[in-house]
């Protein structure tokens, strides 16, 4: 039988693994394709799975499913997210995976207990013009190296912008860590994702930020959602392997977990909701 992998959780978190060395099922959780989910205890950790069969196609609602498990178990203990489409083959891959990689899962739920992530949009006017993708290097004319160069200046102009700006909410948020990506949308204007990874204590106070900076700072359009499983953070944890999420994978190493790698300027994307 095969597992789809949601996420790793604290034992003491699930009482109905306490006393139960095989999975059990979580009162009414249902999971991708509307599988049941269970608790599959190893040792002190537990991993949330439920059935799977290998050849079923995974859609945009499995990954809907996928986020919202990985919520649910987030309300009560502190999580690893694994990668969306993480299969195990069996119960023994499952359990080796786990067993050899023990040791590095209880270090970073001890890392990431008691913090949630944050995950701020801010769209900001960068420059007036976008850069001239028509022109062409044949004969080297005069007008090709001129625009090279001023696409040049327009994107030193845009990182220091979004340095600026991502610099602006680290201040007024102060994280316990965080996470920046930027890209130019279409319209030219940028748009920054900033993760900030903040105590579960301190929401209150952040939601309160971010309703006082947002009807302050009309120069940019902000959107907030959280608090959220710390999805952009496992990485930093996992960062030194290179292995990939693969269907029915044999075993799974570490560096499955969640990951959202940083995208740098500059990506074109639809503008600001």
């Amino acid at each position: 039988m095969a597992w789809y992998a949601y996420c790793i959780g604290e034992k003491q978190a699930f009482p109905e693994s306490a006393r139960h060395r095989k999975p059990t099922p979580m009162e009414s959780v249902l999971g991708v394709s509307g599988n049941q989910v269970f608790v599959y205890p190893a040792n002190d950790l537990v991993v949330i799975v439920s059935e799977h069969n290998p050849q079923e196609a995974l859609d945009q609602k499995c990954g809907v499913d996928h986020a919202r498990v990985i919520a649910d178990c987030f309300q009560h203990s502190t999580v690893l997210p694994f990668r969306f489409g993480t299969v195990f083959n069996d119960d023994e891959s499952l359990r080796r995976s786990i067993r050899s990689n023990h040791r590095q899962f209880l270090d970073h739920i001890d890392k990431l207990r008691g913090k949630t992530e944050m995950h701020l949009k801010v769209l900001v006017e960068c420059c007036a013009h976008t850069p001239n993708k028509n022109l062409s290097a044949d004969g080297l004319s005069r007008e090709y190296f001129t625009s090279l160069r001023e696409n040049a200046g327009r994107q030193r102009e845009r990182q220091t912008r979004a340095r600026a700006v991502s610099f602006q909410m680290h201040r007024l948020f102060l994280p316990l860590d965080e996470e920046v990506s930027c890209r130019l949308t279409e319209s030219g204007k940028m748009l920054l994702d900033v993760a900030h990874l903040i105590d579960r204590k301190g929401v209150e106070r952040y939601l309160s930020k971010y309703s006082t900076s947002s009807a302050a700072m009309r120069e940019y359009q902000m959107q907030l959602s959280g608090p959220w499983p710390p999805y952009h953070f496992v990485h930093r944890l996992t960062c030194g392997a290179h292995a990939h999420p693969q269907p029915a994978a044999d075993a799974v190493p570490a560096s499955l977990l969640a990951a959202t790698p940083v995208v740098r300027i500059l990506q074109p994307v639809s503008a600001l909701a």
